[in-house]
């Protein structure tokens, strides 16, 4: 079974950067697509970024494109998300998910119920 662990959440500035990292453990994440889902409350979580098992494939929500890169490394089991000019509505808890699954990241991230496997999460703040 595969456990996930968020780093790399904190408070910045609008316009600042964050870089946020996920690590795997348990089993090999190289056949799992994986992505980054956020989530305030009161709302659903949705994904902002996912990518493929083997990373030909990413994709970004409309809010995050362009600002945000997400970024695998498998041999160090470890999926990231640069996040760079940060606006307020950012803010919220960032969770890691994984699935094994070799469809295209448009198509995993299109709903979080899909991922039986998620970290902890991690709080990012963004004041104005």
């Amino acid at each position: 079974q595969m456990q996930l662990v968020e780093s790399g959440g904190g408070s910045v500035q609008s316009g600042g950067s964050l870089r946020l990292s996920c690590t795997a453990s348990g089993v090999t994440n190289e056949d799992y697509a994986m992505g980054w889902f956020r989530q305030v409350p009161g709302k659903e979580r949705e994904g902002a970024s996912c990518i493929s098992w083997n990373g030909a494939t990413t994709y970004y929500a409309n809010s995050v494109k362009g600002r945000f890169t997400i970024s695998r490394d498998n041999a160090k089991n470890t999926l990231y998300l640069q996040m760079n000019s940060l606006k307020p509505e950012d803010t919220g808890v960032y969770y890691c998910a994984a699935r094994f699954d070799y469809l295209s990241a448009t198509q995993i991230c299109r709903t979080a119920s899909g991922f039986p496997a998620w970290g902890p999460g991690t709080q990012v703040t963004v004041s104005s």
